[in-house]
């Protein structure tokens, strides 16, 4: 859904909440695209980093190298409207459970939409998980008991949308509100403009003291529900407080400035973890 430059720009400047740009330094972790209704869960994909990579020589391979860095995976439900509470309830159980059945999943969070923005695409339900490495998200997505999840979600949920991307171990707050803001850039935004942007969001970290966590990442997941978002800047806040702090702010209204020519679309989920950042299987 387009959205007009202007009523997007007023929107945006309310508080479009951004996270920094190298999928690097301390951000939480736990939590998909504009699709029919999934019956089943799916699978995931490649990433890139902020920095362009030199081109390889003829015949030589490139291989990146995530060590250190942790494979999120960000689920989001949007349910149909005639599905009652109980059964949303049975949903987000089932899909608590499955750490307990999957010990690939290091890290488990989710919560309720409550962003203010009015990006969410009606999105309501968001779940961020943490695998090892994409060996442990192999394993997860044909699973057995990840594919009985999928039959508790069959009929009920109307979209979802999901994005992976790598993120970096950090000392979980004892309270966070979790900021998930995706870009979709307009096709002939430059790689140039696109990395000004990374590296804007990331600057915004060290100008807005509010923000107590932050990661960002390229978009890798091979499950083709993403509706075209490639990049996913996650932000961490303390509370409603640090939000609100941050999405009038003098540094982020500058940074969304420069954002808006080049931006095609953004969505914005955020909602109060519940769950472990850190499981021990």
């Amino acid at each position: 859904m387009r959205i007009k430059h202007l009523a997007f720009g007023a929107l945006l400047t309310l508080g479009l909440t951004l996270s920094s740009c190298a999928p690097q330094q301390d951000a939480p972790a736990t939590p998909i695209a504009e699709v029919e209704e999934v019956t089943e869960p799916v699978s995931d994909e490649t990433v890139s980093n902020s920095e362009p990579a030199e081109m390889p020589n003829e015949g030589e391979k490139t291989v990146e190298s995530h060590e250190g860095q942790v494979l999120r995976h960000a689920v989001f439900f949007k349910f149909k409207d005639d599905v009652p509470q109980e059964q949303i309830d049975e949903v987000v159980q089932a899909f608590r459970d499955l750490p307990n059945k999957i010990p690939e999943i290091i890290g488990f969070q989710w919560g309720v939409n409550n962003s203010p923005e009015g990006f969410d695409a009606g999105f309501t339900h968001a779940f961020l998980l943490t695998f090892a490495d994409e060996a442990g998200r192999a394993a997860y997505l044909p699973h057995e008991a990840h594919k009985a999840f999928g039959q508790v979600l069959s009929g009920k949920n109307e979209k979802v949308f999901v994005i992976d991307y790598w993120g970096t171990p950090y000392e979980p707050l004892e309270k966070e509100l979790k900021h998930c803001v995706f870009f979709k850039f307009k096709e002939d935004a430059s790689p140039e403009d696109i990395h000004r942007i990374e590296e804007g969001f990331a600057e915004l970290r060290g100008k807005i003291s509010a923000i107590k966590g932050y990661e960002w990442g390229i978009n890798n997941s091979p499950e083709k529900h993403d509706a075209g978002f490639t990049h996913c800047f996650m932000v961490t806040f303390d509370s409603e407080e640090g939000r609100d702090e941050y999405l009038p702010h003098p540094d982020h209204k500058a940074f969304v400035e420069v954002l808006l020519p080049l931006l095609e679309e953004p969505r914005v989920i955020d909602f109060l973890a519940e769950g472990p950042l850190t499981l021990s299987n």
